[in-house]
């Protein structure tokens, strides 16, 4: 399975010390140079940085269609535009993606696509986790993640807790 992903995934899980949730998921996560520019430059002493230099699952591959970066460029930030374009020209099976306009953009696109909390969706019934809500908790005490009421009651439903 081909995965690709943006930023906020790798930096929000790396945050509550969860990261590993995408290697047991997926077992290889690809993130485009601007991603990995995002976290180890950008992010210097933030989450995610150590992890994305050491974690051999996670696989550094520079988008080379520079025109559908461009284009892309012009509504998105850099990392989000190649991630996009790296799910393009490697077909992959899924993008990592929490941002709306890009998600909205990923679906005009025919992507298929997942946030961080469909992930932990697929980890609770994969088995991966045995409860969502902590580490749901978790993403917006300690990680900032901001979610509505409304979604994180529906996200509750839908693993059943």
């Amino acid at each position: 399975m081909i995965v690709v992903s943006n930023t906020s995934p790798i930096i929000n899980l790396a945050a509550i010390g969860q990261i590993d949730l995408l290697r047991r998921l997926y077992s290889r996560v690809i993130i485009p140079q601007a991603v990995y520019d995002e976290i180890i430059s950008a992010g210097a002493g933030q989450p995610g940085v150590e992890e994305v230099r050491s974690a051999e699952w996670i696989e550094t591959r520079r988008a080379t269609d520079r025109i559908v970066i461009a284009a892309l460029q012009t509504e998105l930030d850099d990392g989000e535009a190649e991630a996009i374009a790296l799910a393009i020209e490697l077909n992959a099976d899924l993008l990592l993606l929490d941002e709306r306009k890009a998600r909205r953009i990923a679906s005009q696109l025919g992507l298929r696509f997942i946030g961080i909390l469909g992930a932990l969706v697929e980890a609770k019934h994969q088995g991966i986790i045995s409860a969502a809500r902590p580490v749901v908790d978790d993403l917006i005490t300690r990680a900032g993640f901001w979610i509505s009421r409304d979604l994180y009651e529906r996200l509750l439903r839908a693993v059943e807790e």
